[in-house]
């Protein structure tokens, strides 16, 4: 072989993609939601997650698959989508909502699930601690200890004074409730403020907040709220009273003042853990992280429905405010 021969065979040699280089093979990621495909919260959250996957070099159609299953706030349908989910065998799962962890959990030991927008994830058993997490998952929580109580000081700063406040949650669905209804009624002696539970289950239970007109309202984080945001809304704009909730969605969709975690945020945070368990990483030695970033939102327009004034103090600290 003479050198130029040499040369030729050692260039067709470099053109050719090395073992570092080579194309890997794609990696698989199962998300199960609780909203539905075609809602505007599970829109966004879809898109936040493919561009922040993305960012750490995980190209949906391209290094990585994603199965995507919306269960559309009903538990039944969650849990099928569970099942189809563990079927495919994916590399790993994103839970998104509390019954997504409890189905998912349910069905596997090994396929590591990173969580987002889930409360009190120690208490429900889905993790041993938030700083050693154990087992298969890990992920994000939307709650802190302290949020709960600023729910019921936000309402009583409206004018006029809030002294009865009702608390609406389904508890079938909501079983971390007791935790913030230990922290709401510690507020409440401070603020001297009378707390009721006001459970709610189906269209008729919430229809029935429409009475609750002597006192005001505080939504607590659950799927079934956000799944039946459009007629608490219209339940309480019939009773004419404020109310406060735990996602602004319900603020821009006509609700009176929110206070809440950025779940976009804890999506673009899992993404993060995400891609380092595909490369390698244990979600057992992954810390749970609290949410970190909090956005109040105030709907002016809603106020004046009602007849309320929001304080400038607390207008002054909204991170949007309606008009």
């Amino acid at each position: 072989m003479n050198r130029r021969e040499v040369l030729g065979l050692l260039g067709m040699i470099a053109a050719l993609p090395s073992p570092a280089l080579a194309q890997q093979p794609t990696r698989r990621l199962g998300v199960l939601s609780v909203t539905a495909a075609d809602d505007a919260i599970g829109q966004t959250r879809s898109v936040i997650l493919v561009e922040a996957l993305a960012a750490h070099g995980w190209k949906e159609h391209g290094n990585l698959r994603v199965d995507w299953r919306s269960g559309a706030g009903d538990r039944a349908r969650i849990a099928g989508l569970a099942d189809e989910l563990i079927a495919l065998e994916p590399d790993i799962l994103l839970a998104v909502g509390t019954p997504s962890v409890e189905e998912l959990r349910r069905r596997t030991a090994t396929i590591p699930i990173v969580f987002a927008v889930v409360t009190d994830p120690v208490s429900q058993g889905f993790v041993q601690t938030l700083a050693h997490p154990g087992g298969n998952i890990t992920g994000f929580t939307d709650y802190d200890g302290p949020l709960a109580g600023k729910w019921l000081e936000m309402l009583t700063q409206v004018t006029p004074k809030v002294s009865r406040v009702f608390v609406v949650y389904n508890p079938a669905t909501a079983p971390f409730a007791p935790l913030m209804l230990r922290t709401i009624e510690d507020a409440a002696r401070t603020l001297h403020v009378t707390v009721e539970t006001a459970p709610v289950h189906d269209a008729a239970s919430i229809a029935a907040l429409a009475s609750r007109k002597d006192g005001g309202l505080l939504i607590l984080p659950d799927f079934f709220t956000m799944a039946n945001r459009a007629h608490l809304l219209a339940a309480i704009a019939e009773a004419r009273v404020p109310a406060v909730f735990w996602s602004r969605t319900f603020v821009d969709e006509g609700g009176l003042m929110s206070y809440s975690t950025d779940s976009a945020e804890q999506l673009r945070r899992a993404a993060g853990y995400i891609d380092r368990i595909l490369k390698g990483a244990q979600a057992a030695d992954l810390p749970v992280q609290n949410p970190t970033k909090f956005e109040l939102a105030v709907n002016l327009k809603a106020a004046k429905a009602l007849g309320v004034t929001i304080p400038p103090s607390l207008l002054a600290t909204a991170n949007d405010v309606i008009e």
